[in-house]
């Protein structure tokens, strides 16, 4: 369990890996932070190392937050994924050890629907092999296998964010769109939902996938899946590397069944820019393969780098938790002249009763209040007059149902 930070916040030392938008490093150094920045992923014994001391953490999808790090690492508060997945950190850990995570999950959704779009146009017409060719001094002027995008029907696996946006700019285009989702979703536009994954397979000339994260998603497109697509269609990824079977991919690429593949995400990714990277698709006809770069633009980068750092400094200065994928959101205003005690604790019945024992015990008196659950996790944020002594928060600290409390101010 931490220890209370009954003293008012610190602003302290920020983490920022990966190649993080230099915005994210402008906005907290501006809020007070001492910033470090690393061009790429650490593994789990240097980002133990590294943690000392620090209180923010940025990464995107390559370094691991693991339980481990988090129980060796009490002074971090908490997380920013400058992403949309989350998978690479153990929420409960994170929850478990009071430390907040949260990511970008619209910012990037526009570049990763234009990378599909230009990728699906670019294997539709081939001109991944009319490309090649040229650079081999070989001048191939032909209409063969190459088709317009407009009238062809795309299967979208995955009707989330980037899906549903997906589907009404390809729908713009003039392609049918079909989608499966495990979910109830609504239909935009014209597109039409399939009961299936097998119903999508069957009907789409283009599949794309954009799942999530989740465990449950490991492997699940592969051999058979592969095998009900139609003959002469594409197949794109640009959601997770592991959920798609490579090996049974190059196959069915080589036989011709696929006719192309655009493939963004990787089993295993190099942790930075300029490393060695290998593949079993590589060399394949009509094969385009990326380096992990759905959201990499410069102005979905630079979104996402000032979003999750203000939703850092929010959390950290003011207690919020809007839009936290762990912990019980609650929207706070700042609150001048006051100091604000945020406490997370498990949700059982009392616990507000205790807390404000103490505080009434201690003299303390309570200008606001805020309280928000989520499954498991409650948290309160409590506005005072006048920051507490140690000694209130040492108490709070020692409730049987106490995560972990923070004095603000």
């Amino acid at each position: 369990m931490p220890a209370p930070d009954t003293a008012p916040t610190r602003k302290g030392r920020a983490l920022l890996l990966e190649n993080i938008h230099a915005d994210a490093e402008a906005l907290l150094s501006e809020a007070g932070w001492e910033v470090e920045t690393a061009s790429g992923a650490l593994d789990e014994a240097e980002l133990v190392e590294r943690l000392a001391g620090v209180s923010l953490l940025g990464i995107r999808s390559q370094t691991q937050v693991s339980a481990r790090v988090l129980e060796a690492s009490p002074d971090l508060r908490a997380v920013g994924a400058f992403c949309i997945g989350t998978n690479q950190i153990d929420l409960f850990a994170a929850a478990a050890h009071g430390v907040a995570v949260f990511n970008a999950p619209y910012s990037n959704t526009r570049s990763v629907v234009e990378l599909a779009l230009a990728e699906i146009i670019a294997l539709t017409r081939r001109l991944t092999v009319k490309d090649r060719a040229m650079h081999e001094g070989v001048w191939d002027k032909s209409a063969t296998g190459s088709h317009e995008v407009r009238g062809r029907r795309l299967g979208i696996v995955g009707y989330g964010n980037i899906g549903s946006q997906l589907s009404v700019v390809a729908e713009a285009l003039g392609m049918s769109v079909f989608f499966y989702d495990t979910t109830d979703k609504l239909a935009l536009g014209n597109a039409r939902r399939c009961g299936s994954l097998g119903e999508v397979l069957e009907i789409a000339d283009v599949v794309t996938l954009h799942v999530d994260g989740r465990s449950s998603n490991s492997g699940f497109f592969g051999q058979e899946e592969f095998s009900r697509m139609r003959p002469g269609s594409i197949f794109l990824n640009l959601s997770r590397g592991f959920v798609v079977d490579h090996g049974a991919l190059r196959r069915h690429v080589e036989s011709g069944h696929i006719a192309g593949a655009a493939i963004d995400v990787f089993p295993s990714e190099p942790k930075g820019s300029g490393q060695s990277f290998d593949s079993e698709l590589r060399g394949l006809p009509n094969v385009i393969l990326t380096p992990h770069v759905g959201g990499s633009t410069e102005e979905a980068q630079e979104d996402i780098g000032r979003f999750v750092a203000a939703k850092l400094r929010d959390y950290a200065l003011h207690g919020a938790t809007t839009l936290s994928v762990n912990l019980p959101a609650l929207a706070t205003e700042t609150s001048p002249g006051r100091v604000r005690l945020a406490h997370l604790h498990r949700n059982v019945p009392g616990v507000l009763a205790a807390i404000n024992g103490v505080l009434a015990g201690a003299g303390v008196n309570i200008e606001s209040q805020q309280l928000a659950t989520r499954g498991d996790l409650g948290y309160v944020v409590t506005d005072i007059a006048a920051p507490a002594a140690d000694e209130v928060g040492r108490r709070l600290q020692e409730l049987p149902e106490t995560v972990r409390v923070r004095q603000l101010s």
